[in-house]
């Protein structure tokens, strides 16, 4: 076996199947997420500087201001990087065992999930507890509505609108308003769209 692929932590960061329990690296990096979670969960709501010291913590990289409702939920915390003026509402589940980057201004509507995380469709492999992990990527003043779940893999462009339900399984460019399950481009965002709603 090639030595730089020895450990299961090393497999799952070269994009190939790995079993994270049969690792302890990866299983102590989960538990102390897990702990961490826990924590910022119970942190009183009003409590702000005590939220972002646990965030901080947690998180791989934390840009300024960043807005993260209770109760929010990761594998590992190191893999997710947040860009400034962060927002998600309730419920927001980041599987995090490849990368999961959002650029500034993003906003995440209410049970909502990032999952870099997926199992093979071979029965075999999957009850072996086989799984992989590929990045996400998601740009900067983007919106997400509520329960949108984004799948391995997936870049989602600047500026660009996921609507409520929508089950993203596949790169959206920028600029545009996606829906649906699977996910796609239903038109771009116009001029006409920023005098919609102005006062």
């Amino acid at each position: 076996m090639d030595k730089a692929l020895d450990t299961e932590k090393q497999k799952l960061a070269a994009g190939q199947l790995y079993n994270a329990a049969l690792d302890p690296t990866l299983q102590s990096a989960l538990l102390r997420a897990k702990q961490l979670c826990f924590n910022f969960n119970k942190v009183a709501p009003v409590d702000k500087l005590g939220r972002i010291e646990i965030l901080q913590q947690l998180i791989g990289r934390l840009g300024k201001d960043p807005v993260i409702e209770q109760p929010f939920y990761c594998d590992y915390g190191y893999n997710i990087e947040i860009g400034d003026y962060f927002y998600s509402n309730v419920n927001l589940v980041i599987l995090d065992c490849a990368k999961v980057r959002f650029g500034d201004h993003v906003f995440i509507g209410p049970n909502c999930g990032f999952y870099s995380a997926g199992h093979p469709l071979d029965k075999e492999r999957r009850s072996q507890g086989l799984e992989f992990a590929h990045p996400i990527s998601v740009g900067s003043n983007v919106w997400f509505g509520a329960q949108v779940a984004v799948l391995p893999g997936v870049t989602i462009g600047d500026d660009s609108v996921i609507g409520a339900g929508s089950v993203v399984s596949k790169d959206i460019p920028p600029g545009v308003l996606a829906l649906g399950n699977p996910c796609r481009v239903i038109r771009v965002i116009t001029e006409a769209d920023k005098e919609k709603y102005r006062q």
